[in-house]
């Protein structure tokens, strides 16, 4: 909600503490939703886990270049084409950017979990 207007309007963000707490709760949730949805994958016998892993959780970065998008139509005053293409060029690089980084909480995470589970399979 303050990250856009902070990056694109020049105002000052200054509630570090909570945007730290909120990134917590976001690596939290994009490696319990990875877990979640991979135990059903592996449920399901589909092995193949490894690449849906990285995109389930990654896929909120679709959201961030969508709210990006509205935030474009509805807050910011820009009319020319070239402040347009910077614009939307920057946001996919960031929207990138999280795609990399929660990608990979949800791998790691899931790689840990199913390290895990079939680690204390014994086979005689």
């Amino acid at each position: 909600f303050f990250i856009l207007p902070s990056m694109w309007l020049h105002q000052t963000y200054y509630i570090f503490g909570i945007l730290f707490l909120v990134y917590l709760i976001l690596v939290l949730t994009c490696a319990e939703i990875t877990i979640v949805l991979c135990y059903f994958q592996l449920c399901g016998e589909d092995y193949r886990w490894w690449w849906r892993s990285f995109f389930t959780s990654g896929s909120s970065a679709l959201y961030v270049f969508m709210y990006s998008a509205f935030y474009f139509a509805t807050k910011l005053d820009i009319t020319r084409t070239v402040p347009t293409v910077m614009y939307f060029c920057y946001m996919g690089l960031l929207s990138l950017g999280f795609l990399m980084i929660t990608g990979t909480v949800g791998f790691v995470s899931c790689l840990g979990f199913v390290r895990a589970i079939y680690g204390s399979v014994k086979i005689d």
